[in-house]
């Protein structure tokens, strides 16, 4: 038996931090009725939120009730307490967003031949056609240079037609640019900043603050403790993790987490980290890392649990449409499509995660969803 001695009431599920929805517990109109679970010395009277909890053997179990976006659950005996903090995203639904990571030859495009409009560049033009097409929000994330061009090359010439379609196309850093490949996974969080404000920046002026929001992928998915409190610090309260393992079994793709919370992380949509208060959000499928007809196979596997498909994270790379490059994938676009018809027949609505709850702009409106975890609770 699993024995905790260094904390003598322990709550094993949820875990502090989950982000809870219709598919963790029974909803009504008064809130979102969960099971609280936990370990706690032998015989000792557990109470979770006031409510005596059921008890066998070392463990306990007994139920919450979720009014509020974020929530407190206290299980306390006279052995000890444990207290964690978990969001409770009210009227969830199915929703999606397709990101684009390591975005800057297209840009440079624009500085090197502007165009009148943004849309007379193949690129965005496809991605406006997915908008008017499925109704999908697309999410750009950038990198600051490239060989031949850095982005205060860009004009501002379009800089009113960017805030014109802010409704679906986003901007936001990526990082300072392509290679290294693993440019911020020793980084120190200075650094991180120092490369998140010199893409801001930019963004502001050639598009408008109306492009941005609280979300972004850093390069590889991949940052210190340090750099994700930095981009804390910037404003950035959502990162898209792509969980899983090498094959040695170490961590990969996931920030600073390590492997419990990757793996709890990859049954789940999304987790907040009571230590930095990031919200996590798992990437459900790189879009160009299968061919097209394992495209809506990948998204049928993460449909087989409630837990991982209420959000889907769609994600897909520039350099796998540009016709130059080795790299070049001439079913690209298929794959996209693909990928699209996929959510739009199965009833997903598309988001900015930044919007709402995690994107739910019905169930919480104008309700934030970042921040750290209460620092202190009554009576503790």
């Amino acid at each position: 038996m699993v024995r905790y001695p260094q904390q003598p009431v322990v709550i094993t599920s949820p875990w502090d931090g989950d982000v809870l929805n219709r598919h963790d517990g029974d909803e009504t109109d008064a809130g979102l009725v969960v099971e609280v679970a936990g370990i706690a010395p032998e015989g000792a009277e557990v109470q979770i939120n006031g409510e005596t909890a059921e008890r066998d053997g070392e463990r306990f179990r007994g139920e919450a009730l979720l009014t509020a976006p974020e929530s407190l659950i206290v299980a306390e005996s006279e052995a000890g307490r444990d207290v964690i903090a978990v969001l409770y995203d009210r009227a969830s639904y199915k929703r999606y967003r397709f990101s684009v990571d390591d975005n800057v030859l297209f840009l440079r495009d624009l500085a090197q031949e502007p165009p009148d409009s943004l849309f007379d560049h193949w690129y965005l033009s496809f991605w406006r056609e997915m908008h008017e097409r499925f109704g999908t929000k697309i999410h750009v994330n950038i990198y600051y240079q490239c060989p031949g061009f850095i982005l205060p090359d860009l004009p501002d010439i379009w800089r009113e037609e960017w805030a014109a379609n802010s409704d679906w196309l986003h901007l936001s850093f990526h990082a300072l640019q392509n290679d290294p490949a693993n440019i911020y996974r020793n980084a120190p969080g200075r650094r991180v900043a120092r490369d998140w404000i010199l893409v801001q920046d930019e963004i502001e002026r050639f598009a408008t603050n109306s492009v941005t929001g609280d979300t972004t992928t850093v390069h590889w998915a991949e940052a210190t403790l340090d750099g994700v409190e930095a981009l804390y610090a910037m404003g950035i309260r959502k990162l898209i993790a792509l969980p899983g393992f090498t094959a040695e079994g170490d961590v990969k793709t996931s920030y600073h987490l390590d492997r419990a919370q990757v793996q709890h992380l990859l049954e789940r949509d999304a987790w907040r980290d009571p230590a930095t208060g990031m919200i996590f959000i798992a990437c459900d499928e790189v879009v160009n890392s299968y061919s097209l007809d394992e495209v809506p196979r990948v998204l049928d596997r993460q449909a087989e649990s409630p837990h991982t498909c209420e959000m889907i994270e769609l994600l897909i790379h520039e350099q796998y449409f540009r016709e130059e490059l080795a790299i070049y994938q001439p079913d690209i676009k298929e794959k996209v499509i693909a990928a699209l018809e996929w959510v739009s027949e199965r009833g997903y609505e598309p988001c900015f995660w930044a919007d709402g709850f995690l994107g739910n702009t019905r169930g919480w409106q104008g309700m934030r969803t970042g921040g750290r975890s209460p620092a202190s609770v009554p009576g503790a």
